[in-house]
């Protein structure tokens, strides 16, 4: 396949790859020991294809709007209770393969700011949005405190992550279906300045915003 790639990428085509897993089960970048074999970050769709990294024009990152893990490790905005299990089961959190029940929490714009670093990032489609239409309050973490101090970025240690505290920004919830909106003026007031607090924080646009289940339940932001 890599000729096949090198000639459709030479005579003006289109090519996309799609990568697997996620950056915090990278086995050089995740949270180690908790990760797969491989690389899925976006250096491994360059090893993976043979195309080199100056082939590869526009990196997408396709984040939920909420975080979720499935199995062990350390995971700083995890919801457990009341909260946690309307997560799982209006946004059916369960793997794909094993059925097993994911762990919810809320959004982790210091994770998702690594990892537009990690996988040099061009923007962001934010998915499942409308899983968080029914609820009153919406926090999103924007830093890590360790030991009362400050920390300047993700901790590459599995360890300290266990121990980090959250700095929360709070925000209230827009109280209305999502699923018919299809441009970014039809989103709620609410929904957009979450949207505004996710490129504050980690510096790239959020460019598509998933609004259903179904294909075509998006909002593609210009």
């Amino acid at each position: 396949t890599v000729n096949l790639l090198h000639e459709a990428v030479g005579g003006g085509a289109s090519v996309l790859l799609e990568g697997a897993q996620a950056t915090f089960l990278d086995i050089d970048h995740g949270t180690y020991p908790y990760v797969t074999s491989s690389n899925p970050t976006a250096g491994g769709a360059c090893a993976g294809s043979g195309l080199g990294p100056r082939d590869i024009s526009r990196v997408v990152g396709i984040a939920k709007a909420y975080t979720t893990r499935v199995g062990a490790g350390p995971f700083p905005t995890e919801l457990h209770g009341e909260l946690g299990a309307r997560i799982v089961d209006i946004g059916r959190e369960f793997g794909t393969v094993t059925g097993r029940r994911r762990r919810p929490g809320w959004l982790d714009l210091v994770m998702l700011r690594h990892a537009v670093r990690v996988n040099s990032l061009t923007d962001i489609a934010l998915t499942k949005l409308d899983v968080l239409d029914d609820f009153d309050i919406i926090r999103v973490c924007t830093g890590y405190r360790l030991d009362g101090r400050d920390l300047d970025g993700y901790p590459d240690d599995a360890r300290i992550l266990e121990k980090v505290e959250c700095v929360w920004e709070e925000l209230p919830g827009w109280r209305t279906a999502l699923r018919q909106c299809r441009k970014d003026a039809d989103l709620p007031a609410a929904a957009r300045h979450l949207l505004e607090i996710v490129e504050r924080h980690v510096g790239v646009p959020v460019s598509i915003v998933g609004v259903g289940p179904e294909r075509d339940d998006c909002v593609v932001r210009s």
